[in-house]
């Protein structure tokens, strides 16, 4: 596969002359400061009212653990992923003057054809890494959300999922990356840095170590795919929709996570969970990176029905 850098060097030169490396600082501390108020609100006030309202969910006499493993817990902490928006338009139209939307690529438009594909391809790579998983631990059970309440909740996850993953996309993807790449030659900086840090936010103190490392290594190979996948269309689309793919199935299919099962269809064992072995770690974090692989054929194969390409800057698109 030959890709042309040309989108990519579109995107990367698009930022004015106030983006400096001290500006970008203070944008990202401008960023933490609302997500992180955003989160503090979130979690203060729906404990309250998990508490006062008596909301379903767990019940182990630590309220916010509660709160967080809840129903409504899992809406309103996806919810809280708006304050990177926020923090993200702020941080654009006052430390750099710029429109938010030159955070998206070169055309300031999604692409719409490398979104969809995004997403598709790792629908189905995920449907893949599943299979390969059920093999390793076949301990699936059907999860306690009614299939109606499913269909219920069914657009709002979709939704909220969106929102979190786009924030996350337009923080680590977009402002982080392209600040940096304006201002650094060497990707070791600008797709490196911004890597690790998406990577490292996926900490678990309840996972084992292993299973902590494996978890860890399929993220930052799964990042570093969402970063050529920036590179190859110069635009957010196609990640956008992989990134987004990828939640999705762990919300609403099939749950890895004890934390944020509530409605999904089906529960596997958890990573946070106690019996997973040094070799299971091992395994799972190559299905990780072999169902990252094969997303990165699909996407990038020159005879693949779901090949991205460079996005036009005036048009935006194909991708």
């Amino acid at each position: 596969m030959i890709i042309d850098s040309a989108a990519f060097e579109r995107y990367r030169r698009s930022p004015n002359e106030k983006t400096t490396l001290l500006r970008l600082m203070l944008g990202t501390a401008i960023v933490v400061f609302f997500w992180l108020a955003m989160t503090f609100v979130v979690l203060v006030a729906g404990t309250y009212a998990f508490i006062v309202l008596r909301l379903p969910g767990p019940s182990t006499g630590q309220p916010i653990q509660d709160f967080l493993a809840s129903p409504v817990g899992i809406l309103t902490a996806l919810a809280s992923f708006a304050g990177i928006w926020i923090g993200l338009w702020v941080a654009m139209r006052f430390a750099h003057g710029e429109p938010f939307s030159a955070l998206i690529g070169a055309s300031r438009h999604i692409s719409r054809g490398g979104f969809l594909k995004g997403l598709v391809a790792v629908l189905i790579t995920s449907l893949f890494s599943e299979v390969l998983l059920y093999w390793l631990q076949p301990e699936i059970a059907r999860g306690s959300i009614a299939f109606s309440s499913w269909l219920l909740f069914l657009v709002p996850i979709v939704l909220l999922t969106f929102l979190q993953t786009s924030s996350e996309e337009a923080l680590f993807r977009g402002y982080l990356l392209r600040g940096l790449a304006s201002r650094f030659a060497s990707p070791l900086i600008w797709a490196a840095l911004p890597g690790l840090l998406f990577t490292a936010l996926h900490w678990s103190s309840a996972s084992t170590l292993a299973i902590n490392a494996c978890v860890l290594v399929s993220i930052a190979i799964f990042a570093l795919l969402l970063t050529l996948l920036v590179y190859v269309t110069g635009n957010l689309g196609a990640a956008l929709g992989a990134h987004l793919g990828n939640n999705l199935t762990g919300f609403l299919l099939i749950s890895h996570q004890e934390s944020y099962n509530s409605f999904a269809l089906f529960n596997a064992k958890p990573l946070e969970g106690p019996g997973w072995t040094n070799l299971d770690a091992v395994l799972i974090a190559g299905i990780g990176i072999a169902s990252t692989l094969l997303t990165m054929l699909l996407l990038l194969h020159r005879r693949s029905p779901l090949k991205i390409g460079p996005v036009d800057s005036k048009l935006g698109g194909p991708g």
